[in-house]
């Protein structure tokens, strides 16, 4: 419902025009009236207005300086101006301060109703413009239905972002309602607007720049804010800045605060971030982390489970104390997760999937040492997944192997080659051989090549031995050579010779 108000000295005049404009059945509420100019502006600093309806002639102050003084008040707000034939000189300086449009006296009733609705036209796009700002920001849904009206327009605004602790209590009293509740209370009587981000537990915070009355700094604001909510029992961590930015920068801002958010929130203490000042350096931390990521991810490819589970006991232990940064611990579980699922089978991709989303559930638990007590146990879980695997995949691990190399016998297989094939790590590949053929991988290719060599030589008499060397890609002739007699006991010359003699 859009709020109006007419300034009108004659009462008859007055009382016309507001029947009319009720009569209009548009969705206008009239917030108030007014027999002069001093009277208008006395209840525009008092309502809320979107339209002014006003007469150029009126006592105490006429309608050009209310328009003037109102236009100050409400930037946005939409005038019509109502006129006699014998006002053209002020009708004239009247639209010379961006009055929406005039009607003449007496008003009629069809004049009213088709101004009424080109003024609600343009407050919708004017409205829906506004909300546009936030498409990039807001949950999808809540942007569908959102309605910024002229006092959120008409005052400079402070941003701050607001976000979960991590390993907090009380996640479901993450609502809207609630912020918005809580923080309407620390931050009265200036007024501010919480909004829904696309990020669970991520609220954007408008804040009119007149709380800097009440809380003259960043970090004075913020603190009251996460007090406030502390007592809701929410525990947050804020960031932002006392200082106002412009509508069209929003999206951007947020995405700053956002990401400045992402890297510096911390796994136990809140933080409160002034982002007019720069944050700490990050090079450090993610150098460190990645070195000890390396030396788990080897004991996971080691299969080194008891030694593994007692490092990172120690390790989460170490990052409790030193309040380690989410972004490090998220980085951490990440590569975890990405090597506990390398390790497994590509005919086991479900279990795969599964270890992402347990891990992701994991950075939702309430508390530090409940995650701790979680990881261990997925880890230990991740382990007996792997021996499972092992015990129940080794033979048939081997016959993909052996079914592989015998397709594949006139080219060049190495153990990188069926590594890659079959995702798992070249050592890996080694164990199989030795227990189900009991050689090496090589001895067992080579076996098998110099088998085809020999068959060919029984079906193919013809065949030159340099023609045999190539076909099964041997390097040369003369290693060729070498290996067929190592593997058949003679040359293969000798073998021809000796096929002719049966």
């Amino acid at each position: 419902m859009y709020q109006a108000l007419i300034a009108e000295d004659s009462k008859p005049i007055l009382r016309n025009i507001k029947a009319l404009l009720q009569a209009t059945e548009l969705p206008i509420h009239i917030a108030a009236t007014a027999a002069n100019g001093e009277e208008a502006l006395a209840a525009m600093r008092q309502h809320r207005i979107d339209i002014l309806l006003t007469d150029i002639r009126m006592p105490k102050m006429d309608g050009l300086a209310l328009i003037e003084q109102a236009k100050l008040l409400h930037p946005q707000l939409k005038v019509v101006l109502i006129s006699g034939y014998n006002d053209f000189e002020y009708t004239r300086k009247a639209l010379n301060l961006q009055v929406f449009d005039y009607l003449l006296k007496p008003v009629e009733r069809h004049q009213l109703q088709e101004v009424m609705e080109r003024i609600i036209v343009q407050l919708k796009e004017q409205q829906s413009g506004e909300a546009g700002s936030f498409k990039d920001i807001v949950d999808p849904d809540f942007h569908a239905e959102l309605r910024l009206g002229p006092e959120f327009r008409e005052q400079t605004k402070a941003p701050f972002l607001i976000h979960k602790q991590p390993f907090s209590p009380n996640k479901e009293q993450w609502k809207l309602s609630v912020l918005q509740a809580g923080l309407t209370e620390v931050f009265a009587p200036h007024d501010c607007w919480v909004f829904p981000t696309q990020q669970p537990y991520q609220f954007f915070v408008l804040v009119n720049l007149s709380v800097k009355d009440k809380y003259p700094s960043a970090y004075e604001c913020m603190e009251a804010a996460r007090s406030g909510l502390l007592k809701e029992g929410l525990y947050a961590s804020l960031c932002g800045q006392l200082q106002a930015i412009p509508d069209g920068r929003l999206a951007e801002f947020y995405q700053q605060m956002s990401r400045l958010m992402k890297e510096q929130l911390s796994i136990t203490g809140p933080l409160l971030l002034d982002k007019g000042y720069s944050a700490l350096p990050l090079g450090a931390d993610s150098a460190m982390t990645e070195l000890l990521s390396n030396s788990f991810v080897d004991m996971i490819r080691q299969r080194q489970k008891e030694r593994f589970a007692l490092k990172l006991a120690e390790q989460l232990q170490k990052w409790q104390s030193s309040n380690v940064r989410l972004a490090e611990l998220e980085r951490f579980l990440v590569l975890l997760t990405e090597a506990f699922g390398s390790s497994l089978s590509e005919q086991d991709p479900w279990n795969r999937l599964k270890l992402t989303e347990q891990a992701n559930k994991l950075l939702e638990l309430d508390s530090f040492a409940h995650f701790t007590e979680q990881l261990l146990l997925w880890t230990e879980q991740c382990f007996e997944l792997l021996q499972n695997q092992n015990r129940k995949s080794g033979s048939e691990l081997f016959q993909q192997i052996d079914e592989y190399v015998q397709m594949n016998m006139y080219s060049h297989v190495s153990i990188a080659d069926l590594a890659q094939r079959f995702h798992v790590s070249p050592s890996y590949i080694s164990r199989i051989m030795k227990k189900y053929a009991e050689k090496t991988f090589v001895h067992y290719y080579l076996n098998l090549k110099i088998k085809e060599a020999c068959r060919l030589l029984e079906t193919k008499p013809e065949m030159k031995i340099k023609e045999l060397s190539d076909v099964l890609s041997f390097s040369d002739q003369h290693y060729f050579s070498k290996v067929f007699k190592e593997y058949a006991g003679c040359s293969p010359t000798e073998y021809k010779e000796q096929l002719k003699s049966l």
